[in-house]
């Protein structure tokens, strides 16, 4: 093996004196001698240990794997923390090492069976370069890293490569927020609007019916006198002023109609248009899953709200993948943020406790039962604690109650 190798392998003991070789770099990967059994995490390079444990697991991934070896802080600590115990659980050869390395090889069990038909560094690169243009980089960056046949240049092309697509989805996404934040605004305008007009049509459909009813109560009057007897000469005018109250309601009845057609044409028009922005409010939504996905939220998001200086926020209801990127933004500045699925799993005894220790408590309308939400309020009012509805179970929507202004940082920054 030459002696740039990034491979460590065993060699026959020999009572020959080794000769002194050039200094080479320690390797970045450590294998058996005959290279076929795939590494474990504690053999690879401690330097690559935080972009594994951040790129190839979730945060309730990792959460669980703490829960599984019974620390008690598990289920709420942040998960700035869970990361840095992660890294360092991974340089170790025990018990928790072990449980992590079987969290990555279950995690990405597809990845590692595509990988394993590779028998040259040039397939697992070529496998890698397949995976990177699909956007399947967690489980491949996995596998890469672990497969037999790796060296020292592909470990590090493929390192490179997912720390620079880390800084370019982190400025996507926070452009992806802005405009989904717009959308959202643009949304609620057009609400408001549809709702007004809603209450115009309305009103002159009311109106509308109003004269009917009294253009066929006049036409039945006018049809009762002409079935009388020829009248007098003295209600001649009566029936003329009758005739021209009956041609006046009819105009206006005619008016009226028209601009209920016109105003109902303006309806459709705001509708078809509300549909086309929901249909973009969606595709932006599933563009900013996948990105909010593929990276821990705290780096994407990074400076998208101001320092929360130590305080904690509460956010109920929701859903979990997207609470983790919550919580990973609001530990990266400076805050911590307790969750509650509303009841699903969690108790919803639990909630005065968790209400009691933070400072202002979150959950989204679209995303929580109707008594998770009234439970929420009481508990907030009764403890003098301020409660935000959100508008979706989106980051946006969080992100926007954060760094919006108005009453919610001024109760913040007075706490």
């Amino acid at each position: 093996m030459p002696g740039l190798s990034i491979l460590d392998r065993s060699s026959p003991r020999s009572d020959v004196a080794a000769p002194v070789l050039p200094w080479t770099a320690p390797p970045l990967v450590a294998t058996d001698a005959e290279g076929k059994r795939r590494c474990r995490i504690w053999d690879i390079a401690a330097n690559l240990h935080c972009s594994i444990v951040g790129t190839c697991l979730t945060a309730a991934e990792l959460r669980q794997v703490f829960v599984r070896l019974g620390q008690a802080d598990a289920r709420t600590a942040t998960d700035h923390a869970l990361h840095g115990r992660g890294v360092t659980a991974a340089g170790r050869h025990d018990l928790a090492g072990k449980m992590l390395h079987k969290a990555l090889d279950k995690r990405h069990d597809a990845a590692i069976r595509r990988f394993a038909k590779a028998g040259t560094v040039d397939a697992v690169r070529a496998l890698w370069r397949q995976a990177l243009d699909q956007g399947e980089i967690p489980g491949a960056y996995w596998a890469v890293l672990t497969h037999p046949a790796t060296d020292r240049a592909l470990v590090q092309e493929v390192f490179g490569e997912v720390h620079m697509l880390s800084h370019m989805i982190g400025s996507s996404n926070r452009l992806d927020l802005a405009r989904l934040s717009r959308l959202e605004r643009e949304i609620g305008e057009r609400d408001e609007k549809i709702a007004r007009q809603e209450q115009r049509l309305q009103a002159a459909a009311e109106a509308r019916e109003a004269l009917l009813r009294k253009v066929e109560s006049l036409e039945a009057e006018l049809g009762r006198r002409e079935m009388q007897a020829p009248p007098p000469a003295a209600d001649a005018g009566a029936a003329a002023a009758t005739h021209q109250r009956l041609e006046t309601e009819r105009a206006r009845a005619a008016t009226l109609a028209a601009r209920l057609q016109a105003a109902e044409a303006q309806a459709g028009e705001a509708e078809r248009h509300a549909a086309a922005l929901e249909a973009r409010e969606a595709g932006l939504q599933a563009e900013i899953a996948a990105l909010e996905a593929l990276l821990p939220a705290a780096e994407a998001t990074a400076g998208a709200v101001a320092d929360l200086d130590g305080r904690t926020l509460l956010y109920v209801g929701g859903r979990p993948r997207v609470v983790d990127q919550m919580q990973a933004l609001v530990a990266a500045r400076g805050g911590a943020l307790l969750a509650h699925d509303g009841g699903m799993e969690d108790n919803a005894a639990l909630l005065p406790g968790l209400v009691a220790r933070a400072q202002a408590a979150f959950f989204p309308v679209d995303c929580i039962s109707h008594t998770a939400a009234g439970q929420v309020k009481k508990v907030c009012r009764e403890a003098g604690k301020p409660f935000v509805p959100l508008r979706s179970a989106s980051l946006a929507s969080f992100l926007a109650a954060l760094a919006g202004g108005g009453a919610l940082s001024q109760t913040l920054q007075a706490l």
